[in-house]
């Protein structure tokens, strides 16, 4: 058996030979044990190997008065080896779970500073990847859950990645005690009201007690799981390839997928395909919530169903699922003056809207549709606006926010629907660029 604390350092570059040609190496550095050592075994060997260039980064939450001495520690161990650190202080939002609501802040933090082509690197061991699968595993995961953490992913515009998961604990302790290396403990890992500090310190340690092996055992599964789940993505990607298809109504520019293309396979690829198509977007329901699915394919065809996730809704709509976030979510402000149609028209919560060609005569208002509204087409007389957008096949949900040109009391054109938008008018069209519904999770 190989002697693992010896060869650690080749371990880890080889764990990092995608990642060379980086341009940065950014190293999450708490002041703890697995970061310390992470950072001095990339500092050690920048100095005889060529590797992206080092930095550091603390990342301090608040949440102890004891902590507030950690940036000056950090600092004083990056000046001795030589990186430069920096340190980003956030605010937790205290909710149900303290744990959760602290990482989420510390990866918004990461985020925020991957800049394209960089690479952060975090210091989870194997020991942290059992914990993580046993703890998922009692909070009823699936697949995609139980594979535990991976050990590279995006984020902000580069990637995170986890060079040691597959490094014991122990073998980081080795190395920190050979090299005499100080790191800072954390008075709240000994606190047992934390899920996972109570996995550490009362239940692996009466598995590993009766099954030495457990540990191994548990990220052999975890590593069982990630490659199932991947399996799923692939299948996944198949069963979307047809709902992808673009609806008559791309100017939205809204993620949206075919309902037809998804009612013919089985209810448990429908929820792999959508979980996949959802990962990007929101957090995920648990199976619990996967009624809200079935409820929304199973509508009346002329029902107005919706599903409500973490992050926004699912809604159906021209037989198609749309899915609607942020201002999307929010009724957007009516009657405004556009004094000057010559520039584009910021609409609030709406987007942008702006006159194509040469702008009619004003003064020009912007409205949106209360009922009842009449639109005079040359070639077809005065035509009840509800019966035209049925006739386009606008989603129901869009009729409320669509753009409508006023002058006075007249209505002069619908944004964006062909034959309505002032081209039978006049050298002109009115153009509107709906808001984003992109949250940007990945």
């Amino acid at each position: 058996m190989r002697q693992p604390d010896i060869d650690l350092p080749s371990r880890l570059l080889e764990a990092l030979s995608p990642w060379r040609t980086a341009q940065t190496w950014r190293i999450g550095f708490s002041g703890g044990l697995d970061s310390t050592v992470l950072l001095h075994l990339l500092a050690t060997l920048a100095k005889t190997r060529p590797l992206p260039r080092l930095a550091a980064l603390h990342v301090h939450h608040g949440l102890q008065a004891v902590a507030d001495g950690w940036p000056a520690h950090c600092q004083a161990v990056c000046d001795e080896l030589g990186v430069p650190l920096q340190v980003i202080r956030v605010s937790v939002q205290l909710g149900a779970s303290l744990e959760r609501a602290a990482r989420d802040a510390r990866y918004l933090a990461f985020a925020g500073v991957t800049q394209l082509h960089d690479v952060l690197l975090t210091a989870q061991h194997r020991e942290d990847q059992a914990e993580t699968l046993l703890f998922r595993l009692l909070r009823g995961a699936g697949v995609r859950g139980l594979a535990a953490m991976p050990a590279q992913r995006e984020v902000g515009g580069g990637y995170l990645v986890r060079p040691l998961l597959d490094v014991s604990r122990a073998e980081l302790e080795r190395y920190a005690h050979k090299h005499g290396l100080r790191w800072i403990e954390d008075p709240s890992n000994a606190d047992q009201q934390f899920s996972r500090n109570f996995l550490r310190q009362q239940t692996f340690p009466g598995l590993t007690e009766r099954w030495p092996q457990a540990v191994t055992s548990m990220v052999r599964s975890a590593a069982h799981l990630r490659e199932a789940q991947e399996l799923l993505d692939e299948l996944a990607e198949v069963d979307l390839d047809d709902a992808l298809a673009h609806s008559r109504h791309v100017w939205l520019g809204m993620p949206s997928l075919a309902l037809d293309a998804l009612i013919d396979l089985s209810p448990a690829r429908q929820r792999n395909a959508l979980r996949h198509w959802l990962a990007p977007l929101t957090r995920l329901p648990d199976s619990d919530h996967w009624a809200g699915w079935d409820d929304l394919r199973d509508a009346a065809h002329d029902a107005r169903p919706k599903w409500r996730l973490a992050e926004g809704e699912l809604h159906r709509a021209d037989e198609h699922l749309w899915w609607l976030s942020g201002s999307w979510l929010r009724q957007p402000l009516a009657d405004i003056a556009w004094n000057c149609p010559s520039r584009p028209l910021e609409l609030p919560d709406n987007g942008e809207l702006l006159v194509v060609g040469e702008a009619p005569a004003g003064p020009l208002q912007v409205r949106y549709r209360q009922g009842g509204e009449v639109l005079h087409l040359p070639d077809r007389g005065h035509r009840d606006l509800k019966r035209l957008l049925n006739e386009s096949g606008v989603p129901w949900f869009v009729r409320g926010r669509l753009p409508l040109l006023y002058r006075g009391e007249e209505l002069l054109a619908v944004a964006n629907l062909p034959g309505l938008d002032g081209g039978a008018l006049g050298d002109w069209h009115l153009h509107w660029q709906p808001p984003s519904s992109d949250q940007g999770l990945s």
